[in-house]
Formats: structure tokens, sequence, C-alpha cells
């Protein structure tokens, strides 16, 4: 973990004010100084990292509440001994202070905790056309993928999530497709072409793979540099969807991200896999109706830029913005010529979402 020159200051701090509140006369048992001083250090330092913009939420929690954690020990020692109940009250008072700075997204466009990028956000070229995959939902093959890349060797591309049914990005969790999807993009990059990944609602933790593409990044505010283009997978924009908010804020959370480390791999995934179908059927109200003001709202925020998405598995334009429908059937879409367009001229327009019935939303 990059630690940055007000970090480490917060960092000398917060031990000095772990140490000490302890140690003061403020007419609190020494647990409950204790857990005052880690509630502080933890909302200093999470103030601080969060304004880096360059790693997930669960990261963040993770080095936070463990740089807690080692302030509320070096409280916990005093004359008497190392007193356990003093580390507890403060590992206590450390998550609680994170939950509660996790509140404000539940609701709003103010995402900046939860989003981060890495990468360059510029094309080489930004003449090539950029063909965007929205939500293909793939699991055993990679659906119009190969076609597309014979077809369009020249392009770049970028996924805007849900690329996989559900894809953890902890060892010995991913499966062959997903390896061999990898070994796609490296063979784009190595060709000289620009890849690009907007992580949506059925990818966890793949940070570590944030090497492996030209940009990955999550929640609001992706774009691209030079070009007017904005972008994420939408699994935001809809501030009345408390449910999934904070749904998506407890499966990322730093916690979560322990916990599943800690199972056996084949556990893991079966846990992984039963949990994502059963949100499938939850909360349907939301998923099944589109959130037209919300959406405009959103798309307005970027600007005089075009504005796409994916998540909502059907085709919608409203202003400056446009929902791509789910790519499924490898029916893939391309940003060129400042318009987003159907990757393949001779394409339906409306994508997968020709008169019939909806897919469900997800």
């Amino acid at each position: 973990m990059r630690l940055g020159g007000p970090l480490i200051l917060a960092l000398g701090a917060g031990a000095a004010l772990a140490l000490a509140v302890p140690r003061l006369d403020l007419g609190l048992p020494r647990a409950a100084a204790a857990a005052l001083a880690c509630a502080l250090l933890t909302a200093i330092l999470d103030v601080l990292l969060a304004r880096e913009h360059d790693r997930p939420i669960y990261r963040r929690h993770l080095a936070v509440f463990g740089l807690a954690l080692l302030g509320a020990a070096l409280g916990a020692v005093g004359t008497a001994g190392f007193q356990g109940g003093v580390l507890a009250s403060g590992a206590a008072a450390s998550a609680l202070a994170l939950a509660l700075r996790t509140l404000p997204l539940l609701g709003g466009r103010n995402l900046g905790q939860v989003s981060w990028r890495r990468g360059a956000a510029r094309r080489p070229d930004p003449g090539r056309t950029l063909v965007l995959v929205a939500d293909p939902h793939w699991s055993e093959e990679l659906t119009g993928l190969e076609a597309a890349t014979a077809a369009h060797p020249g392009a770049d591309w970028l996924f805007l999530g849900d690329v996989f049914d559900v894809w953890v990005g902890l060892p010995g969790m991913e499966t062959p497709t997903q390896r061999a999807f990898l070994a796609w993009v490296r063979a784009r990059r190595e060709a000289g072409r620009w890849v690009g990944l907007w992580l949506g609602n059925r990818e966890y933790f793949l940070d570590r793979h944030a090497g492996s593409f030209d940009l990955m990044g999550e929640g609001a505010g992706g774009g691209l540099e030079g070009e007017p283009l904005a972008f994420e997978h939408g699994d935001w924009i809809n501030p009345r969807d408390w449910r999934y908010r904070a749904w998506n804020l407890v499966s990322r959370s730093g916690f979560m991200w322990a916990f599943i480390r800690a199972l056996p791999g084949s556990l893991a995934r079966r846990l992984a896999a039963g949990l994502e179908r059963r949100m499938r059927t939850t909360n349907r109200a939301y998923k099944l109706a589109f959130p037209g003001e919300a959406f405009e709202a959103a798309a307005a925020s970027a600007g005089d830029r075009a504005f796409a998405t994916g998540h909502f598995h059907t085709l919608e334009r409203r202003g400056n913005g446009v929902a791509l429908p789910w790519a499924y059937d490898g029916t893939f879409w391309a940003w060129r010529g400042g318009r987003v367009e159907p990757l393949d001229a001779a394409s339906d327009p409306t994508g997968s979402t020709s008169a019939g019935e909806t897919p469900p939303r997800s």
C-alpha cells in the first residue's frame, strides 16, 4: 500500500491520540476513551485516503481499520499490562466509524468514496473505433468476442461491467473462461490496442488485475481524456434503490474480503454464486423499472460529453445519455465519430431491445 505524506502525518497524530486519550483524565473509562480515539483516527484516515481515488473502498477500509487497531493496541498497553478490553473497544469503534462514513452512499450521487480508477484514461489514437461491451454476462463461452475481434482488428475496447455472471478476483476463485478472457486482453494490448474495464455489480475484488488493463475503474466518473465520452456501469445511478446500494457496500467491504479469503476456494465459489442467484430475484421493482429521471440527471452531470452505461439491459436514450442493451448474444456497440452506435452497420440499432420480452435487469 502506498503511504503518502498526509497519511504518515495522520498515522503519527493518530498513534499519539490513541496513546494519550486513554491516559487523560476525561472522566471516561479507559476503554471508552480508547474507543473515542480510534473513532477519530478512523475518520481522519478514511477522509485522507478517500481523496486519492486509486484504491477500492475495501482496500481503503482494510488499511484504515488496521491502522486504527495499531493505535488501539498502543493505547491498550499500560502500567497494569495489556488490556484486551481497550483493544476490543477500539476495534468496535473503528468498525462503527467506517459504517457511519458509508451511510451517505445509500442515496444521492456523491460517490467519491466508492469511485476509483487506475491506469491511462487517454487512448493513444482517439481516431480508432472503441468497441463498447455492456453486460455480456459470460459463463462458459465468450460469446461474440472472437468474431468481433476478427472483424475489427484495429479497434480499442471498453467493457462497461458485468462481464461474467459472477467474477470474483481472489486467487483460486477465477474460472477457465475468465482466465481465457484475461489472455485475450493481454493479446489485444500486445497488439497495441487499448483495453479498459469499468467494473459492474457482478465484479468483486478485481483490482489485483488492474495492471492487466490500460484502465480499470468503478463507481461514477469514468471518462476518456481528450474525447467527449463519459461512462459508468449504471448500478449507482438510481438513488432510490438503497437496498442495492447497501448490498453493494456490504458485498465489497473489507470484512467480506477477509471472510471470503478465510474460506476454502470451493466453498467460497459456491457462496458467491449462491448469493448472486438470490440477488437476481430480490428488489425486482427497482430492477425492472428504468430510472429515467435519475439517468437524465446523471447524464446531465457529464456536461457536453456523451454518457454511456450498461446495467439496465435495454436500449434507452435520454438527452446526451445512452444505456446500452446487454451483450449476452454478442451484440456490441461502438464509440466513433463522436457517437455511440451499433458496432456493425447491419446491426439492428435497437440491439436486443426489439419488441418482445424484456430480460430482467441486474
